[in-house]
């Protein structure tokens, strides 16, 4: 049988339905249009986290199964990875922190324990990238951003359990990186290492991606991970290794021209691709705040609000005029890749509600509320549950894509509906 969301049609399209535009709105207007909002990001997490806590979990070989369709069938031997575990238990472990739900705290203790078993490598330190469905290990490379959002679920992980290995796990990770990933020359990270944290020939985290040693992408999650670690651990090594990454982005990693991110470097910071991302420009615009906002350095936080509405102002070159947000620009060919991408339009939602929040320019809300519009007609599978891969610009389904898989998860979706409630 497949899986209702839950709710009725009519509360389906409740969501913010008014004609009136949010800039001739006035307080009354604007603060019912948040409650709603509100409400609307409350019931969706629980559609979220409800389904995968329906689906997902491996009642057989433990964790949470590898793949998932887009019509629920269960691939009981598909490859388990890291990043998919770790987004995971990041989300289980944030949405207990939100509201302490036995059922979240429980998802969460199942999927630390299965990293701790099968993921973590004990005989040489970070994790391996897959492991099969029985927790042998794959593809025991090292890439950093497996090794970052390890770290920065189980930092989420110890707010939620107060379990004190999963903090040292964390900080040994930390450590780890520091010595052998962090450029001590130029600073940054480099992307991925052999098992043993040998040189690679290949540092790419998937096929689509250019091999270069550094990327935005990992320097974003790495920022993440730190941030969320000083929430638990404030130590001054750490703090340093923020604003680092901080300058990293405003000295390097952040177009001055264009406003967008450059996506992929040499070991010296040389520009190695023109494409732009615009979820990851919007992503990194309420990330970078974030982290500066927990060093408690003024100064940097200045900077950062500007970099930030710069980041938000440069994605919204990539809006579609039914309010989503495309996928990918690239330059060189003037080609849009027009996919609205899921993980896309939940950062547009967070993105650009922070820069309302830091600007006070209400066609910035306007943005975050027409995305989850979107999102509402589009995006959300109300058949059988969770959020589809995309969909083209013509409406249709982007075909052959997961449900959940080695890069579909519940930390983009979760994340933007936690982020949407708190700051209400």
């Amino acid at each position: 049988m497949k899986r209702g969301r839950g709710f009725s049609a009519n509360e389906d399209h409740k969501i913010i339905t008014q004609a009136v535009s949010i800039t001739s709105m006035s307080t009354i207007q604007l603060n019912s249009s948040l409650e709603e909002y509100q409400k609307e990001a409350k019931r969706e997490l629980v559609n979220i986290l409800g389904y995968w806590l329906q689906h997902a979990p491996d009642k057989v070989d433990g964790g949470f199964v590898g793949r998932i369709d887009n019509d629920n069938a269960c691939d009981h031997t598909a490859v388990k990875g890291a990043v998919l575990n770790a987004r995971i238990l990041w989300s289980f472990s944030a949405a207990y922190n939100l509201e302490p739900k036995e059922s979240y705290l429980e998802a969460a203790d199942r999927a630390y324990q299965y990293i701790i078993d099968y993921l973590i490598d004990k005989e040489f330190g970070g994790v391996y990238w897959t492991v099969d469905h029985k927790g042998k290990p794959l593809d025991t490379k090292k890439q950093v951003y497996a090794v970052a959002f390890t770290i920065y679920a189980f930092a989420e992980y110890f707010l939620a359990s107060n379990r004190p290995e999963a903090k040292d796990k964390a900080i040994e990770l930390y450590k780890l990186l520091l010595e052998r990933s962090f450029d001590q020359e130029q600073t940054g990270y480099y992307e991925a290492f052999t098992r043993e944290w040998g040189e690679i020939s290949d540092f790419r985290l998937s096929d689509k991606d250019a091999n270069e040693k550094k990327t935005m992408n990992t320097h974003l999650h790495v920022l993440e991970a730190y941030t969320t670690l000083y929430k638990i651990w404030r130590d001054e090594g750490l703090k340093e290794q923020i604003q680092l990454l901080l300058i990293n982005f405003l000295d390097h990693i952040i177009d001055a021209e264009s406003g967008h991110l450059i996506l992929f470097f040499d070991e010296n910071w040389n520009r190695k691709s023109d494409t732009i991302s615009f979820g990851h420009d919007i992503e990194a615009a309420w990330l970078l705040l974030e982290a500066a906002e927990q060093m408690q350095d003024e100064y940097l936080i200045e900077e950062v609000k500007e970099a930030s509405l710069g980041l938000a102002n440069a994605a919204a070159r990539g809006l579609a005029a039914d309010g989503s947000l495309y996928y990918e620009f690239e330059p060189g060919h003037q080609q849009l890749i027009n996919e609205k991408h899921w993980w896309v339009q939940a950062e547009a939602m967070v993105g650009f509600f922070n820069a309302w929040q830091l600007s006070g320019n209400e066609e910035q809300l306007e943005r975050s509320i027409k995305v989850w519009r979107f999102i509402q007609n589009k995006i959300l599978d109300r058949e059988n549950g969770e959020w589809f891969w995309g969909v083209l610009d013509d409406g249709s389904i982007m075909a052959d894509q997961d449900k959940a898989g080695l890069w579909k998860c519940p930390y983009h979706n979760s994340r933007a509906c936690i982020e949407i409630i708190k700051r209400i």
